[in-house]
């Protein structure tokens, strides 16, 4: 049996989210390559930033909902583990 992960529920709007992002950055790409105004497409990036940020944290709450919580109910080394990477992915959220 394959493991689910905590975003397995809401993949699909996951992706969909993904693909406005990726949008996004294509957007900007055409922006650089219309030579548009410098703020406008500091503007945008701004925006496509904040988007991956909600997205990240959206699937960290959905990491620690599912899979860090699942892993504590079974204990020992494996929630550790959990916890851990949990720790880290926030820690390398903050920084970023």
């Amino acid at each position: 049996m394959t493991e689910q992960h905590g975003y397995h529920d809401n993949k699909a709007a996951h992706l969909k989210r993904l693909r406005r992002i990726e949008g996004q950055i294509r957007g900007l790409q055409r922006m650089v390559e219309d030579d548009k105004y410098c703020i406008d497409i500091l503007t945008q990036v701004s925006a496509a930033t904040k988007a991956l940020q909600s997205f990240s944290l959206e699937l960290l709450d959905e990491h620690l909902e599912h899979c860090v919580v699942d892993a504590a109910r079974r204990g020992g080394p494996e929630a550790d583990e959990k916890v851990r990477e949990a720790s880290e992915a926030i820690a390398r959220l903050v920084r970023s």
